[in-house]
């Protein structure tokens, strides 16, 4: 059993490592793409043409390559949005299916007392999932093309000045709960994401959650409304304990990653706790900042009370733009390492 399970290991390994490559190649061959080299040789030859024979090259390449596509109206451009959430949602598929099948590979490594077997294949999973999500934002990147295209296009006379909202895609990442879950912000492709940087050591994070309970009251209220809330905690020196504890004691209604290392906190350029930050269900971030306007419950210069993460969140959640995209964030400092 040992000797079919190093097999098996060894054989997802080859699969991993080749399978890119060779979807790579055909998908130029599918295109008909030039390669580095012959577009040299292309561009040599071109110099030394008369018109008339850059006339038949050109019918010449057409042949080759096919005719071109025209440009794409708006409704083939959401076509082919639809087209990458398929495949978004297909590779996210087969993706849960290989690791369940590693995992459950893994358990028979364990009760088998196949330890060195358990070691690898916990390397296997964990470069899979390093691996799935690159795959996962080169595949963004190229959706979002086509509303690149859009973007690029002359605003509306009066319009210079307005800031797209939506427009910065949210970093991938994997991290663990204080208890070990791993989660991945990939898993909730399709969903809309609260990110929170939380510090209980900061009395303004701990304002919203034993004073006010804002915090697990927004995650309560949107929680049926595809909406996912994650805690991040960066303080280099928090413990394990602790944060379980917290999590216990204010009976928390979601998870709090372990980000101690500072890695995506940084990558997001959290500056505070309480630090906020909403993605979209196509993965771009459509706010960030301060949880309201009322630092400690007090609201400056007579100012309305305006809770910036709910009215986004019901903003969204009702099919509207997100009105206010970004606010100055306050709060304690983030004690990266």
């Amino acid at each position: 059993m040992k000797r079919y399970l190093i097999l098996t290991t060894v054989a997802a390994m080859v699969l991993l490592l080749v399978w890119p490559a060779i979807g790579q190649q055909a998908a130029r061959e599918n295109r008909g793409i030039l390669s580095p080299e012959e577009r040299a040789k292309l561009r040599e030859r071109w110099t030394t043409m008369s018109e008339e024979e850059r006339q038949q090259f050109r019918k010449q390449m057409r042949d080759r390559m096919g005719t071109p596509r025209p440009a794409m109206a708006r409704e083939g451009r959401v076509g082919m949005t639809g087209r990458f959430e398929e495949q978004i949602s297909k590779m996210k598929a087969e993706h849960e299916e290989f690791i369940g099948e590693l995992k459950a590979i893994r358990e028979l490594a364990v009760k088998e007392k196949a330890k060195k077997t358990a070691e690898r294949l916990d390397k296997l999973i964990e470069k899979h999932r390093k691996k799935y999500d690159e795959n996962l934002a080169q595949l963004e990147q190229r959706r979002q093309r086509p509303e690149r295209t859009l973007r690029d296009r002359p605003r509306t006379p009066g319009t210079e000045g307005v800031e797209e909202l939506g427009t910065r895609p949210a970093a991938p990442f994997t991290l663990s709960t204080f208890d070990g879950k791993k989660v991945s912000l990939s898993d909730y492709r399709g969903k809309i994401v609260v990110l929170e940087w939380l510090s209980f050591e900061c009395p303004f994070s701990l304002y919203h959650y034993k004073t006010v309970k804002t915090m697990a009251n927004l995650a309560k209220k949107y929680k049926d409304k595809n909406v996912v809330w994650l805690a991040i905690n960066s303080t280099n020196h928090t413990t394990q304990q602790a944060n379980i504890d917290f999590a216990k004691e204010q009976k928390l209604p979601y998870l709090i990653l372990d980000d101690r290392s500072g890695k995506v906190g940084r990558a997001y350029g959290a500056e505070t706790t309480p630090h906020m930050y909403i993605i979209n269900r196509r993965g771009h971030i459509v706010y960030e900042g301060a949880i309201d306007n009322a630092p400690l419950g007090k609201v400056s210069g007579g100012q309305e009370l305006i809770g910036y993460v709910d009215k986004a969140l019901a903003e969204l959640t009702t099919g509207k733009r997100v009105s206010i995209g970004k606010t100055e964030p306050y709060g304690c400092s983030v004690k990266y390492p």
